[in-house]
Protein backbone atom coordinates (compact mmCIF):
# COMPACT_ATOMS: atom_id res chain seq x y z
CA UNK A 1 0.00 0.00 0.00
CA UNK A 2 2.67 2.50 0.78
CA UNK A 3 4.19 1.41 -2.64
CA UNK A 4 0.68 2.19 -4.29
CA UNK A 5 0.47 5.72 -2.44
CA UNK A 6 3.85 6.65 -3.60
CA UNK A 7 3.37 6.05 -6.89
CA UNK A 8 -0.40 7.48 -7.25
CA UNK A 9 1.06 10.45 -5.60
CA UNK A 10 3.54 11.13 -8.29
CA UNK A 11 1.18 10.30 -11.13
CA UNK A 12 -1.37 12.45 -9.60
CA UNK A 13 1.62 15.50 -9.27
CA UNK A 14 2.58 14.81 -13.14
CA UNK A 15 -1.18 14.86 -13.92
CA UNK A 16 -1.15 18.34 -12.15
CA UNK A 17 2.61 19.70 -13.48
CA UNK A 18 1.31 18.68 -17.04
CA UNK A 19 -2.04 20.22 -16.98
CA UNK A 20 -3.90 17.37 -18.56
CA UNK A 21 -8.26 17.92 -19.45
CA UNK A 22 -10.60 17.07 -16.51
CA UNK A 23 -11.38 14.75 -17.98
CA UNK A 24 -7.76 12.80 -17.98
CA UNK A 25 -7.47 13.49 -14.20
CA UNK A 26 -10.63 11.93 -13.89
CA UNK A 27 -9.63 8.64 -15.61
CA UNK A 28 -6.17 8.57 -13.97
CA UNK A 29 -7.81 8.80 -10.69
CA UNK A 30 -10.80 6.26 -10.89
CA UNK A 31 -7.69 3.93 -12.37
CA UNK A 32 -5.92 4.38 -9.31
CA UNK A 33 -8.51 4.06 -6.94
CA UNK A 34 -9.06 0.80 -8.46
CA UNK A 35 -5.63 -0.21 -8.05
CA UNK A 36 -5.77 0.46 -4.48
CA UNK A 37 -8.83 -1.19 -3.65
CA UNK A 38 -8.04 -4.14 -5.30
CA UNK A 39 -5.14 -3.97 -2.82
CA UNK A 40 -7.41 -3.37 0.23
CA UNK A 41 -9.32 -6.47 -0.71
CA UNK A 42 -6.00 -8.60 -1.74
CA UNK A 43 -5.11 -7.79 2.30
CA UNK A 44 -8.21 -8.69 3.49
CA UNK A 45 -8.08 -12.50 1.33
CA UNK A 46 -5.06 -13.31 3.03
CA UNK A 47 -5.54 -12.11 6.48
CA UNK A 48 -8.79 -14.49 6.15
CA UNK A 49 -7.03 -17.19 4.53
CA UNK A 50 -4.06 -16.93 7.62
CA UNK A 51 -7.18 -16.48 9.93
CA UNK A 52 -9.19 -19.98 8.84
CA UNK A 53 -6.09 -21.85 7.45
CA UNK A 54 -2.65 -20.80 9.66
CA UNK A 55 -1.03 -23.69 8.12
CA UNK A 56 -0.03 -25.23 4.26
CA UNK A 57 -3.33 -25.56 2.17
CA UNK A 58 -3.56 -25.99 -1.61
CA UNK A 59 -6.33 -23.52 -1.56
CA UNK A 60 -5.07 -21.21 0.76
CA UNK A 61 -2.85 -20.91 -1.83
CA UNK A 62 -5.12 -20.70 -4.78
CA UNK A 63 -6.87 -17.95 -2.67
CA UNK A 64 -4.02 -15.77 -2.13
CA UNK A 65 -2.20 -16.11 -5.66
CA UNK A 66 -5.68 -14.88 -7.01
CA UNK A 67 -6.41 -11.94 -4.54
CA UNK A 68 -2.43 -10.56 -5.77
CA UNK A 69 -3.36 -11.64 -9.55
CA UNK A 70 -6.51 -9.82 -9.24
CA UNK A 71 -3.87 -6.51 -7.79
CA UNK A 72 -1.54 -7.17 -10.64
CA UNK A 73 -4.92 -7.04 -13.42
CA UNK A 74 -5.50 -3.68 -12.01
CA UNK A 75 -1.92 -2.28 -11.62
CA UNK A 76 -2.32 -3.33 -15.12
CA UNK A 77 -4.60 -1.52 -16.88
CA UNK A 78 -4.01 1.28 -14.51
CA UNK A 79 -0.52 1.37 -16.49
CA UNK A 80 -1.84 1.19 -19.94
CA UNK A 81 -4.55 4.50 -18.78
CA UNK A 82 -1.42 6.24 -17.65
CA UNK A 83 0.63 5.73 -20.82
CA UNK A 84 -2.28 6.59 -22.76
CA UNK A 85 -2.87 10.06 -20.98
CA UNK A 86 0.63 10.67 -20.18
CA UNK A 87 2.68 9.64 -23.18
CA UNK A 88 1.68 12.22 -25.02
CA UNK A 89 2.69 14.99 -22.74
CA UNK A 90 5.69 13.38 -21.37
CA UNK A 91 7.38 11.66 -24.50
CA UNK A 92 7.49 14.96 -26.93
CA UNK A 93 9.41 16.36 -23.67
CA UNK A 94 11.48 13.47 -23.26
CA UNK A 95 12.32 13.13 -26.76
CA UNK A 96 13.50 16.86 -27.05
CA UNK A 97 16.11 16.10 -23.78
CA UNK A 98 17.33 13.09 -25.10
CA UNK A 99 17.83 15.28 -28.82
CA UNK A 100 20.10 17.90 -26.69
CA UNK A 101 22.98 15.07 -26.57
CA UNK A 102 23.25 14.50 -30.00
CA UNK A 103 23.66 11.29 -31.39
CA UNK A 104 26.75 9.27 -29.99
CA UNK A 105 29.46 7.26 -32.28
CA UNK A 106 28.99 3.47 -32.29
CA UNK A 107 32.94 3.40 -31.23
CA UNK A 108 31.61 5.53 -27.83
CA UNK A 109 28.89 3.23 -27.31
CA UNK A 110 31.00 0.23 -26.60
CA UNK A 111 33.84 2.21 -25.57
CA UNK A 112 31.28 3.25 -22.94
CA UNK A 113 30.30 -0.06 -22.18
CA UNK A 114 33.49 -1.81 -21.44
CA UNK A 115 35.19 0.90 -19.33
CA UNK A 116 31.88 0.34 -17.17
CA UNK A 117 32.88 -2.79 -16.70
CA UNK A 118 36.62 -1.84 -16.13
CA UNK A 119 34.92 0.48 -13.24
CA UNK A 120 32.82 -2.15 -11.70
CA UNK A 121 35.73 -4.93 -11.57
CA UNK A 122 38.34 -1.81 -10.07
CA UNK A 123 35.69 -1.11 -7.25
CA UNK A 124 34.84 -4.14 -6.22
CA UNK A 125 38.54 -4.89 -5.91
CA UNK A 126 39.38 -2.12 -4.06
CA UNK A 127 35.83 -2.31 -1.53
CA UNK A 128 37.28 -6.28 -1.25
CA UNK A 129 33.13 -7.19 -2.03
CA UNK A 130 32.02 -10.13 -3.86
CA UNK A 131 33.92 -11.54 -6.99
CA UNK A 132 33.78 -9.76 -10.49
CA UNK A 133 30.50 -11.39 -11.64
CA UNK A 134 28.74 -12.18 -8.36
CA UNK A 135 27.64 -9.83 -5.31
CA UNK A 136 29.68 -6.72 -3.95
CA UNK A 137 29.78 -2.97 -4.59
CA UNK A 138 28.53 -2.07 -6.75
CA UNK A 139 25.87 -4.37 -8.61
CA UNK A 140 27.53 -5.24 -11.74
CA UNK A 141 24.63 -6.42 -13.61
CA UNK A 142 22.85 -3.05 -12.90
CA UNK A 143 26.06 -0.69 -13.88
CA UNK A 144 25.54 -2.58 -17.18
CA UNK A 145 22.11 -2.42 -17.93
CA UNK A 146 22.16 1.13 -17.22
CA UNK A 147 25.03 1.90 -19.22
CA UNK A 148 23.22 -0.13 -21.94
CA UNK A 149 19.90 1.64 -21.61
CA UNK A 150 21.50 5.14 -21.23
CA UNK A 151 23.45 4.15 -24.50
CA UNK A 152 20.02 2.75 -26.62
CA UNK A 153 18.22 6.12 -25.46
CA UNK A 154 21.43 8.59 -26.64
CA UNK A 155 21.69 6.58 -29.80
CA UNK A 156 18.07 6.37 -30.90
CA UNK A 157 16.77 9.48 -29.40
CA UNK A 158 12.97 7.58 -29.41
CA UNK A 159 11.22 7.80 -25.92
CA UNK A 160 9.71 5.38 -25.98
CA UNK A 161 12.68 3.00 -26.66
CA UNK A 162 14.54 4.69 -24.46
CA UNK A 163 11.72 3.99 -21.54
CA UNK A 164 11.63 0.54 -22.66
CA UNK A 165 15.23 0.06 -22.40
CA UNK A 166 15.28 1.65 -18.53
CA UNK A 167 12.69 -0.28 -17.85
CA UNK A 168 14.35 -3.13 -19.08
CA UNK A 169 17.47 -2.16 -17.01
CA UNK A 170 15.54 -1.90 -13.73
CA UNK A 171 13.69 -4.76 -14.10
CA UNK A 172 17.30 -6.63 -13.99
CA UNK A 173 18.59 -4.69 -11.25
CA UNK A 174 15.55 -5.35 -9.31
CA UNK A 175 16.26 -9.45 -10.03
CA UNK A 176 19.44 -8.97 -8.20
CA UNK A 177 17.37 -7.66 -5.10
CA UNK A 178 14.87 -10.43 -5.48
CA UNK A 179 18.01 -13.00 -6.01
CA UNK A 180 19.44 -11.42 -2.11
CA UNK A 181 22.55 -11.22 -3.96
CA UNK A 182 22.88 -7.40 -3.73
CA UNK A 183 21.47 -4.89 -1.20
CA UNK A 184 19.41 -1.39 -2.28
CA UNK A 185 22.53 0.85 -1.81
CA UNK A 186 24.40 -1.63 -4.08
CA UNK A 187 22.05 -1.88 -7.05
CA UNK A 188 21.62 1.67 -6.70
CA UNK A 189 25.21 3.04 -6.71
CA UNK A 190 25.74 0.35 -9.71
CA UNK A 191 23.32 1.86 -11.52
CA UNK A 192 23.70 5.22 -11.32
CA UNK A 193 27.77 4.49 -12.18
CA UNK A 194 26.17 2.79 -15.20
CA UNK A 195 24.33 5.35 -16.65
CA UNK A 196 27.34 8.02 -15.38
CA UNK A 197 30.11 6.64 -16.94
CA UNK A 198 28.04 6.18 -20.38
CA UNK A 199 27.00 9.57 -20.25
CA UNK A 200 30.41 10.89 -19.74
CA UNK A 201 32.01 8.96 -22.08
CA UNK A 202 29.51 9.49 -24.87
CA UNK A 203 29.82 13.40 -24.71
CA UNK A 204 33.37 13.04 -24.61
CA UNK A 205 33.57 11.20 -28.15
CA UNK A 206 31.18 13.93 -29.18
CA UNK A 207 33.03 16.58 -27.96
CA UNK A 208 36.35 15.38 -29.46
CA UNK A 209 34.63 14.50 -32.50
CA UNK A 210 33.13 17.44 -33.22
Amino acid sequence: MRNHFISALAVLLAALFLRVTPIEFALLAISILFVLFAELLNTAVEAVVDLVSPGYHPLAKVAKDTAAGAVLLASMGALIMGYLILARYVLPIYGKVLAMFGTPSDLGTVVSVLIVIIVVVMVKSLTGTGTPLHGGVPSGHAAVAFSIATAVSLNTHDPLISLLSVALAAMVSHSRLLMRIHTMTEVVFGSLLGAGITLIVLMLFKLLGS
